[in-house]
């Protein structure tokens, strides 16, 4: 991955994650406002793919849910499977937990067709009710990992073709970011769960 976006990515973390509290109710992530006296957090917005079912996922398809997010491309030779290994531990972990679901963007849609993405899943052997392998308009799935704070840019330099940061985001039933790790360090992804069976607990947001 280009170290230059990468160090981008940890720096723009800092600063919207710096307050990020041990214990306790998780923090809201991402910028907020104060409008007519009330806190209004950074959520969200609607979203329509395509899974590897050929299922439509929408916002709705988590209602009362809480997801975990990642960005990806199928013939990734780096980062991907390193991530794909410690994801793999939050879908075994929570796969009987209808509370908790999972969603993977491809960022490259030209080679990553439904056929392409149902044949990952295969090979993962995943349950597309539980973990949905989205495509879908090339430049939505791209704002979709800003709105994530995860990187994702095409760059014919580094391996792959596209640069894109480790990042695993997790999202709560009012479409707010709660928590994030480094999908390709165990600790942090231990860690990490730890927020998800914390935010199943209280999923109230702090002011």
């Amino acid at each position: 991955m280009n170290k230059y976006f990468f160090a981008i990515s940890i720096i723009a973390f800092g600063l919207l994650f710096g307050c990020t509290k041990e214990k306790g109710k998780l923090p809201v992530m991402g910028f907020k406002d104060v409008i007519d006296g009330k806190t209004v957090y950074q959520s969200i917005p609607d979203f329509s793919f395509i899974d590897q079912d050929s299922n439509i996922v929408t916002n709705q398809t988590f209602k009362d849910q809480v997801y975990i997010v990642d960005v990806f491309f199928t013939h990734c030779p780096t980062i991907c499977p390193k991530v794909k290994k410690q994801m793999l531990r939050i879908y075994d972990k929570y796969l009987n937990d209808d509370r908790v679901s999972m969603i993977s963007h491809s960022i490259d849609t030209p080679r990553d067709t439904i056929p392409r993405l149902k044949d990952y899943a295969n090979k993962l052997e995943i349950d597309s009710k539980k973990w949905h392998l989205v495509t879908g308009d090339k430049e939505k799935l791209y704002e979709m990992a800003d709105n994530y704070f995860i990187t994702a840019l095409e760059d014919d330099s580094v391996d792959g073709g596209y640069d894109h940061s480790p990042t695993i985001i997790l999202v709560d039933q009012n479409r707010l970011v709660r928590a994030h790790a480094n999908g390709m360090d165990p600790d942090e992804v231990d860690d990490f769960m730890d927020k998800i069976d914390r935010l199943l607990i209280d999923n109230s947001t702090e002011e």
